[in-house]
């Protein structure tokens, strides 16, 4: 599919980085820009017990004034945030004035629990969301926007590593293929991606020769299936010699100089933020490229 509108969600501690990678995708392809501007309240709000005004005895009245002082302290905290909030989203409506004009920004001050559901709104009626390097490093907003975006909407992600050059017109993409759902669903989405590349090389490692899953010849189906929509296609059969396929696959895409790498991303609801880390993990000593997943 082609990718009219694409969401770019930052922190209100963030720089523009992330915004200026979006901004440049969306001017490579013509796209729509959705920026969510977040900022998660180190605690959540809550009213106070019924009775707290009306304390009758000492012990309670102090307990009752220790209450409201940590209320007011929580208010001035979401007020900061809120002001965080606007100063950044004139920021970037500067910035994006001045280099893309076809955008819109949004702000979110919620709790920690409610950014899955926040980012996922706007995921929904966007194609495709940039995780940048700013969000990428941030431990505790980063995997809620994973979370929110990929696994909770079906939607997929572009990650852009720091030093990555980010593109959504890659000449050269692995593409990382076992014949599972989620491999499946990430080929799909990159479909524009790939009838337009130059090359595609789909990489199976370890692949077995079997009447279902892989078939008789691995690798065979998918590349029939790309070819048909244009891609020009060869297939890659890696040992991965007791490593990770992850490593396996990461040391491919240097070998034959990949743009980008399209892979399923896999995990339940529990092993999500280890996916996050896993992903993060993976591109760090590596060299820098953008990587598409979808669930």
């Amino acid at each position: 599919m082609a990718f009219k509108s694409l969401l770019s969600v930052a922190g209100a501690d963030h720089s523009d980085q992330d915004v200026r990678t979006a901004a440049g995708l969306c001017a490579e392809v013509g796209a729509y820009l959705s920026v969510l501007i977040m900022s998660p309240p180190p605690l959540v709000m809550s009213p106070p017990p019924l009775g707290d005004g009306i304390p009758e005895w000492p012990q309670q009245h102090a307990q009752a004034i220790a209450r409201l002082e940590k209320r007011y302290r929580q208010i001035e905290r979401f007020s900061q945030a809120t002001a965080s909030l606007e100063k950044t989203s004139r920021e970037i409506h500067k910035l994006l004035r001045a280099t893309w004009r076809c955008y819109d920004v949004h702000i979110a001050n919620c709790d920690q629990a409610s950014v899955g559901d926040t980012v996922r709104q706007r995921a929904l009626c966007n194609d495709l969301t940039i995780v940048g390097p700013a969000l990428l490093n941030d431990i505790n907003l980063g995997p809620l926007v994973i979370n929110g975006s990929l696994f909770d909407t079906g939607k997929p992600v572009l990650v852009v590593p720091e030093g990555a050059e980010a593109t959504l017109s890659p000449r050269r993409v692995l593409v990382g293929w076992d014949s599972r759902v989620e491999a499946s669903r990430s080929v799909r989405e990159a479909l524009d991606l790939l009838a337009g590349a130059e090359e595609v090389r789909v990489a199976l490692v370890d692949p077995e020769a079997t009447c279902t899953g892989n078939g008789p010849e691995p690798g065979a189906d998918i590349a029939a299936y790309l070819t048909r929509h244009g891609a020009r296609v060869s297939v890659d059969r890696l040992p991965s010699a007791g490593k990770p396929v992850a490593m396996v696959l990461a040391q491919h895409a240097i070998d034959t100089s990949a743009d980008m790498i399209v892979m399923g991303a896999y995990g339940s609801r529990r092993l999500r933020e280890r996916l996050f880390g896993g992903v993060t993990r993976w591109i760090v000593g590596k060299p820098p490229l953008p990587l598409f997943l979808a669930r």
